[in-house]
């Protein structure tokens, strides 16, 4: 008789996961970052436990869209005030803050519960090639 092994949080050991997002698809590298801070990708894979990889994304000011997105797409949040209903294009978005682009792409994905929260916290995006976090040593995916 086999049983399954359930993943207690903190036991399996998170790497680190280097994305370069030049020249990306924005939703495809989105649901691979988001299958990678959740742990699908491993065969320890716990519903309830977070036993995802970090993941470090490069190159956000190079990400692309599809059709014609970049002139239709508007990124709204409402600040609570009465009429305050604030509205951003993605070519602006793109050009000011591309790595909200990317965070905003895969917060959405993740799990709307304490442990998505948790999940997110393990996400860096960074507008160049360049990163702070080159003593964790990440390994290098193609997506």
């Amino acid at each position: 008789m086999t049983t399954t092994t359930l993943a207690k949080p903190g036991h399996a050991g998170a790497k680190w996961v280097l994305v370069d997002a030049e020249g990306l698809v924005l939703g495809r590298l989105a649901t691979r970052v988001a299958t990678i801070l959740m742990g699908k990708h491993k065969p320890t894979y716990t519903p309830h436990a977070d036993a995802g990889d970090f993941v470090v994304v490069v190159n956000a000011e190079k990400v692309r869209v599809t059709g014609r997105k970049a002139e239709q797409k508007v990124y709204r949040h409402h600040t609570g005030f009465i009429g305050n209903l604030k509205a951003r294009p993605f070519y602006e978005m793109i050009e000011t803050h591309p790595e909200e682009i990317i965070e905003l792409a895969v917060r959405r994905m993740l799990p709307k519960s304490k442990l998505g929260k948790a999940m997110f916290t393990k996400l860096k995006v960074f507008r160049g090639p360049t990163h702070t976090h080159g003593a964790q040593k990440p390994e290098a995916l193609k997506v």
